[in-house]
């Protein structure tokens, strides 16, 4: 694939709060390489989603809708019942690039489970955008476009903000202290990508005053952690991380549970809707999260938005959480594919995540970043 570009992306005010179709974008505001563009033809695109479980999912086709809408194409949105149905969504892309469509919008479930698809579209010409994931290790030419989420810096913006409320707590604790993590899996690129900015940046942070650090739980996460300088039992901070058996609130509560239950836990953070979710469900019998680290509080910190998250930042329950733009990336990942089936060449398209908390969820910036 080409060099990236970034492109800063920033959310226009006229954008309403609510995420709804009627969001506009300013003008000025478009990446130049879709400024003006028009459809050749009334194309039509699958859009492969995660699942439909997540109303996150749904802020992504409220963005499709609008893009389709400027620019005269459809699309089809489609997905499994649950992230966790890899076999379903890789039957149901198969079943697309049966099709030849003119190109296909693609957010992977298991980046490594779609790679015989993308080299598929490849020798088919069939252009291939990822929308939410990225997969580095695509057949070269497969993939034109990303349109994500820069995962490892969303997961850094969780860290930071944690850490300020636990650093006097870590300081000067008599013992070890856990921070568990909480992420739905460890195939999918954006989810590995969000969890370890996440734990290397709060190692870096940690040890920066002058504190030891230990990973443990899921492999994946403790053989990719950069930088952790201590064995378990020695460590000042042990980063406990936990991928439930398959992607469900239900099971992530139980993971965060095992963590929560420890009476040397201060912190955790859950790594999407689904994680932070689960966090919030295993609180509701443990009553530990909140947001005086002090007075013995455990702080929580969340990922993605939804009524559920966001009546946990409101109450404190969780001090704060990142968000995305899934609607954003559903709106350009549309244009995005529209360009490619024109014949153009294209840059990828990295968007931040935002941090927020109760004092900002009204901001013009972060309140159209809510979804519900």
């Amino acid at each position: 694939m080409k060099a990236k570009k970034v492109i800063a992306l920033v959310m226009c005010a006229a954008m309403v709060a609510g995420m709804s179709a009627s969001s506009v974008m300013a003008a000025d505001d478009m990446p130049e390489q879709f400024k003006d563009l028009k459809a050749n033809e009334a194309y039509d695109f699958p859009m492969m989603v995660k699942s439909f479980q997540s109303t996150y999912w749904d802020a992504a086709q409220e963005g499709m809708k609008k893009a389709a809408d400027e620019l005269g194409v459809t699309y089809k949105a489609q997905g499994p019942n649950s992230e966790s149905d890899i076999a379903d969504q890789v039957n149901m892309i198969n079943t697309a690039i049966a099709a030849k469509p003119a190109g296909l919008g693609l957010a992977a479930c298991d980046t490594s489970s779609v790679l015989s698809a993308l080299q598929q579209c490849a020798d088919k010409g069939i252009p291939v955008v990822t929308f939410d994931t990225g997969i580095a290790d695509a057949p070269e030419g497969s993939v034109v476009c990303e349109v994500c989420t820069d995962n490892t810096q969303a997961g850094s913006v969780a860290a930071e903000n944690m850490y300020n409320s636990i650093k006097d707590v870590i300081a000067n604790a008599d013992g070890q202290v856990i921070i568990g993590e909480v992420n739905q899996d460890a195939t999918a690129q954006n989810i590995q990508q969000r969890g370890g900015g996440f734990i290397d940046k709060m190692i870096e942070l940690i040890q920066a005053d002058g504190k030891t650090v230990a990973v443990k739980g899921n492999e994946f996460y403790v053989n990719a952690a950069k930088g952790a300088d201590a064995k378990e039992a020695d460590a000042d901070v042990v980063i406990q991380v936990a991928v439930p058996a398959q992607t469900t609130v239900e099971l992530c509560s139980t993971e965060a549970q095992a963590i929560l239950s420890q009476e040397n836990c201060i912190a955790i953070f859950g790594s999407n809707q689904t994680a932070a979710e689960g966090v919030l469900a295993a609180n509701a019998n443990l009553n530990v999260l909140g947001s005086d680290a002090a007075a013995g509080d455990v702080i929580g910190v969340g990922f993605d938005a939804g009524s559920i998250i966001k009546a946990a930042v409101q109450d404190g329950t969780f001090i704060g959480a990142v968000t995305q733009s899934p609607l954003m990336m559903g709106y350009y990942a549309i244009y995005a594919l529209t360009a490619a089936a024109n014949g153009q060449e294209l840059e990828d398209v990295p968007t931040d995540g935002y941090w927020y908390d109760s004092t900002n969820m009204d901001s013009e910036e972060i309140a159209p970043n809510l979804y519900d």
